[in-house]
């Protein structure tokens, strides 16, 4: 049976870990699965939930990986990736802004035979979202313009944090990013390997900053920096 590695990276989520893990654990999937739990230099007790959760589930199925300081997503994605022993590598953040249930759902194109990447539109429609902040969905939509503008693509989201790949187009990327730029990144790299790229519509439940969500405006001006520099150097 083919196997789905999920990395989950972290930094201080101690409140929503083992949360997320065990909707990862519980949710019926057509193939077996592996967990990869990446702590990005957490300073509350992650760390001891990670070590907690791997030694009631079992060490085959709960992998960890620390990094001793914060280093940024794209470092603890990248750490993740090379830890994954599956035919298929999912993105699943421990903030459980992005549902499990909806694995399936990611798999299916996957699956059939149709894509080598599949990404989770928060815009497609369809499904059900939180209603928050108006300037952050601005700041979405026009980084995934800038990025399709650049790639030749018409995503609709590509800053969506579940993203589901086959293993030897991650094999083939040379990711460099170590913060959120690693989204605009595997974007740009994977239009450029000219994979079959499907959308598929999730749900969402974005955190307000007092719940701990972290990406700022700063984050994406960065990203935007991103975009440029892989359209025009890499």
């Amino acid at each position: 049976m083919a196997k789905l590695s999920i990395i989950v990276p972290y930094y201080n989520e101690q409140v929503t870990l083992a949360d997320c893990v065990q909707r990862v654990v519980g949710t019926e999937l057509p193939v077996e699965r592996e967990v990869i739990l990446v702590d990005d230099g957490s300073s509350d007790k992650g760390g001891e939930v990670a070590a907690q959760l791997q030694a009631e589930l079992g060490a085959e199925l709960i992998k960890t990986v620390r990094h001793e300081r914060n280093c940024g997503k794209g470092r603890a994605l990248r750490s993740g990736f090379a830890e994954a022993t599956g035919d298929y590598v999912v993105v699943q953040d421990a903030d459980l802004e992005y549902d499990p249930a909806d694995l399936p759902r990611l798999l299916k194109p996957m699956l059939d035979g149709r894509a080598d990447v599949v990404y989770g539109s928060r815009f497609l429609g369809g499904e059900e979202k939180r209603v928050l902040f108006y300037w952050h969905c601005v700041g979405n939509n026009l980084l995934t313009w800038l990025s399709n503008m650049c790639t030749n693509l018409n995503m609709t989201d590509m800053e969506t944090g579940y993203k589901l790949f086959r293993r030897e187009v991650l094999e083939g990327l040379r990711l460099k990013s170590d913060g959120f730029g690693i989204e605009p990144e595997i974007t740009a790299k994977v239009a450029k390997g000219r994979w079959r790229i499907y959308e598929v519509g999730i749900s969402y439940s974005g955190r307000t900053y007092a719940e701990g969500k972290k990406i700022t405006a700063w984050d994406g001006l960065k990203a935007l920096g991103t975009i440029i520099r892989f359209r025009l150097f890499d």
